[in-house]
């Protein structure tokens, strides 16, 4: 729009200093000689053709200064269309980006929700890790930590009277658990695994204290087992065999591994080691005994009562039969009645119709007898 002004301005000026020009040309007195009338008469023309470029001039400059003008509205109607767009575009993007920040902003605080939900969850399972740890440092406690998960075991799987704890055998030895089998003998269960071999053989970083932890679990389970077979395997009283708990799965896996040799001596002196999803599978297999032997137990008065089932059986047969033939009987004498009831029928039908004849002919005779009557 300045520079418009400007050209504008510049074409003014111009247009000025060429009118002064003429006029100063036409304000000179002519000179006496031909050749100053010819030079004024040229400067005339000259100063005409002169008003006309100035008019010509005049008349572009305004045309000009319209398309300028129309031109600069245009550009404003364009610039003011383009930035309202913009402004427009930029407010909607403007919403987007604050509708997608909050929105992540929320999905960030519910995950950050979840996060601090399971950071909390660590650190309460790291305390009761740090807990158990100190449980299992003390021999009482872990023994009370096993015995406690094997009664969990044997309680959810068997029903009550099927098994007892601390139950007192003959010798004055109570073991931790005995499970009833069918002959009334009971299979021993021992919840107290010796660990202290174990973790002595999993702290060992050298190959001194490898072997001596080594030496000191074969003997610790050596001596545990064979304490299991002496006091609880008592001929003709208790099972054959008895189960030595090992309460942690790591636990029993490492020494399957690793000393399977001391596992299959404590399998020859009747003592099965069982960790507790062993010990489940054995009380499920305990169960499935126990029941098996419940079903031959009543298998007598099972027949006893199906031979009852049959007698009564027949008895409703031939009941049934009678019954058919009373329901025969039956059949038959209400065919009889309704014989006789059409038979009773057709007689009545007869005498109604020899009735209505009668009346006919009694009507026939009286009729010529009232005639004669009026004529006398």
């Amino acid at each position: 729009m300045e520079t418009a002004i400007l050209v504008a301005l510049g074409l003014v000026v111009g247009l000025a200093i060429a009118g002064l020009a003429v006029f100063v040309a036409r304000t000179r007195t002519p000179a006496e000689d031909p050749a100053a009338a010819q030079r004024a008469a040229e400067q005339a023309t000259a100063a005409q053709l002169a008003d006309q470029r100035i008019i010509e001039l005049g008349a572009r400059v305004q045309a000009m200064g319209e398309l300028l003008a129309k031109a600069q509205t245009q550009l404003q109607s364009s610039v003011h269309e383009r930035l309202d767009a913009v402004t427009q575009h930029l407010g909607t993007s403007v919403q987007n980006a604050t509708r997608h920040t909050t929105e992540n902003l929320q999905k960030l605080n519910e995950r950050l929700a979840v996060i601090d939900n399971a950071q909390r969850n660590l650190t309460d399972l790291a305390s009761q890790v740090t807990s158990l740890q100190s449980v299992l440092t003390n021999k009482q406690s872990r023994g009370a930590f096993g015995q406690a998960r094997m009664e969990s075991i044997v309680q959810d799987g068997l029903p009550k009277g099927a098994y007892e704890f601390q139950y007192t055998l003959s010798n004055r030895t109570r073991p931790d658990c005995c499970v009833f089998m069918p002959d009334k003998r009971p299979l021993v269960i021992d919840a107290k695994f010796p660990l202290e071999g174990v973790t002595a053989f999993r702290e060992a970083r050298s190959d001194d204290e490898k072997r001596l932890a080594t030496q000191r679990l074969r003997q610790d389970v050596t001596r545990h087992f064979s304490e299991i077979a002496d006091k609880y395997l008592i001929p003709g009283e208790t099972h054959e065999m008895a189960l030595m708990f090992v309460p942690s799965e790591s636990v029993y896996a490492e020494i399957y591994d690793n000393f399977d040799d001391l596992v299959q001596k404590a399998y020859r002196a009747r003592v099965v080691m069982v960790s507790p999803a062993l010990l489940m599978l054995a009380i499920q297999v305990v169960q499935q005994i126990q029941k098996d032997a419940r079903m031959r137990e009543a298998a007598d008065q099972i027949r006893d009562e199906v031979g009852h089932l049959m007698g009564d059986i027949g008895r409703l047969g031939d009941r049934v039969r009678k019954l058919q033939q009373h329901f025969n009987q039956s059949n038959e004498d209400v065919r009889q009645a309704l014989i006789s009831i059409e038979k009773i029928e057709t007689r009545g039908e007869r005498i109604r119709q020899v009735e209505v004849g009668e009346l006919e002919e009694a009507s026939d005779d009286i009729g010529p007898m009232r005639r004669l009557g009026a004529a006398e």
